[in-house]
């Protein structure tokens, strides 16, 4: 244990917080486990969510410039029709099943085709809606454990600082050396645990808040689509 190098002279006093670490106490060497878990969790979801968001945005504005070339419904389905699977076409598809199962209520007249009514623009909107947020979530699945993850790291690392602390003086007081040399070694191991809970923790926090808002982004260009889908079909007559 640290304070025991303490107390052997001053050449075995620990001077790097490897050495620190190597000479810790048992609940420091488990606060330091989980919290290298924990930064290892974080990390890999920052590294996956990041790839998974590069990918989803590069479809995302494929999608949109073909989108937005289109004139019609028709000219929609004939552009997207080659493209991978991806958050926008599976929302364009979940409206194309919807108008192939929908009959319009509003009958064809001699001037117009056969047109949606205002309650069934409101179901698809509905439609629309559940489908970009199932998209929401499936894009923003395991983002939360790293404001988890952020949160949680402090509060482990000031439990392994204050039982470090704890251990420190309980050996002061059984090897009866209460100066500085003797406490100071044990007190420096207790604060690493603070230090890695703070590596550990603003990683996460800043990792949380950048796909928040990429995540809102996202979410806010999907519910974009969908007007634009609608006011499509407005200029087509379909409504």
């Amino acid at each position: 244990m640290s304070l025991v190098f303490a107390l052997q002279g001053p050449s075995a006093i620990p001077s790097t917080p490897l050495e620190l670490i190597l000479a810790g106490t048992v609940a420091t060497w488990v606060v330091l486990g989980v919290l290298v878990a924990l930064s290892l969790l974080s990390w890999g979801i920052m590294l996956a969510k990041s790839r998974e968001f590069n990918k989803i945005e590069k479809a995302g504005a494929e999608f949109l410039r073909k989108f937005e070339r289109a004139h019609s419904l028709a000219d929609v389905i004939s552009a997207t029709g080659r493209m991978k699977p991806n958050a926008y076409t599976r929302v364009f598809d979940r409206a194309q099943q919807f108008l192939s199962d929908t009959k319009p209520a509003l009958g064809a007249t001699p001037d117009r085709e056969a047109r949606l009514s205002g309650s069934q623009v409101e179901a698809l909107r509905l439609v629309l809606d559940s489908q970009t947020t199932s998209e929401r979530q499936a894009l923003g699945k395991y983002v939360p454990w790293l404001a988890s993850i952020g949160s949680v790291s402090p509060l482990i690392g000031l439990l392994g600082t204050v039982l470090g602390v704890i251990s420190a003086f309980l050996g002061v007081a059984t090897q009866g050396a209460g100066n500085l040399g003797a406490v100071a070694p044990g007190v420096a191991e207790a604060l690493t645990a603070t230090a890695a809970a703070l590596a550990v923790a603003i990683p996460a926090v800043f990792g949380y808040n950048f796909f928040a808002n990429r995540l809102n982004r996202f979410d806010g260009e999907l519910e974009g689509f969908g007007s634009e889908l609608i006011a499509l079909m407005v200029r087509e007559g379909r409504i």
